[in-house]
């Protein structure tokens, strides 16, 4: 990753269609768990993966010394809380916000517990009206299209900094 002047205080990750290619609540079947050969499967025994780059994202982030949070609106909250343990993600967030409602929501209880301002933070999301919702309390928010990549964490980082500079 590279190193901005002006960083982000916090990142923080949507799940569905943004860290994973499904939606956690409609297109897998809880309960999740690691089968022999340590692939993450749900109750019907298919595998569930993430997007390809995504945990090497999240540990080159925190390796950095970056805040991590996710923000998810799903409803299936204990299996999406169940994946981030089957990824072995846990370790990378240091704020956890799942359930359904709006993600200015979400973003009240991160700012609220890190003290961190919205303008401080930076946010990747699949979904336009979420985007526009945080925009519009000051969160630099970047579309992902087709999952985290390099690429668009490289373009976030970047806007964060052309804004706040």
């Amino acid at each position: 990753m590279q190193e901005n002047s002006k960083k982000p205080k916090v990142i923080v990750f949507d799940l569905d269609y943004t860290l994973w290619p499904f939606w956690v609540d409609t297109h897998v079947s809880p309960p999740f768990r690691k089968n022999s050969n340590g692939d993450v499967v749900d109750s019907g025994g298919h595998k569930i993966q993430t997007y390809p780059q995504s945990t090497e994202i999240l540990k080159d982030l925190f390796d950095n010394g970056y805040q991590l949070a996710v923000a998810s609106r799903t409803s299936e909250m204990k299996g999406a809380r169940q994946l981030l343990d089957l990824f072995e993600w846990n370790k990378y967030f240091s704020f956890v916000e799942i359930f359904p409602g709006r993600k200015t929501t979400h973003f009240g209880r991160i700012k609220s517990e890190s003290k961190v301002e919205f303008k401080d933070m930076l946010f990747f999301d699949d979904e336009h009206r979420n985007i526009r919702d945080l925009e519009a309390v000051g969160v630099v928010s970047i579309l992902v299209k087709n999952g985290v990549t390099k690429d668009v964490i490289r373009q976030g980082l970047n806007e964060f900094e052309k804004r706040n500079s």
